[in-house]
């Protein structure tokens, strides 16, 4: 199987915004990082975001002690986004594709 198939594949089902049965997910974490595993990464708490970094592989965090099972809260609430840019106007289609040029830092509030 060709090695960029397969990381595109992996990177868009641990993105994707589906919600497995919690069997389901529990099996498949074992083997895949599913979207709630990965979801906890996108966590705007800092305790969260530094855990499941993995897009394919679960045992990697596993290994380096930073998996995650469940989020603090529930994932309904998972809090996420970047803090400063949860304005409206930062959701515009300039503003997105601006936004990986940007210093956080320089943004202000208005």
């Amino acid at each position: 199987m060709d090695n960029e198939f397969h990381l595109a594949t992996a990177a868009i089902f641990n993105h994707a915004n589906v919600f497995l049965p919690l069997p389901l997910d529990r099996v498949l974490r074992l083997i895949l990082v599913t979207p709630d595993m990965h979801r906890i990464h996108h966590s705007t708490d800092g305790k969260e975001m530094n855990k499941n970094f993995g897009f394919s592989f679960p045992w990697w965090d596993r290994l380096f002690s930073t998996y995650q099972n469940q989020p603090a809260g529930s994932h309904e609430n998972l809090p996420l986004e970047l803090k400063i840019f949860r304005e409206a106007r930062y959701r515009s289609l300039p503003w997105m594709l601006a936004m990986p040029f940007t210093n956080p830092g320089s943004v202000r509030k208005k």
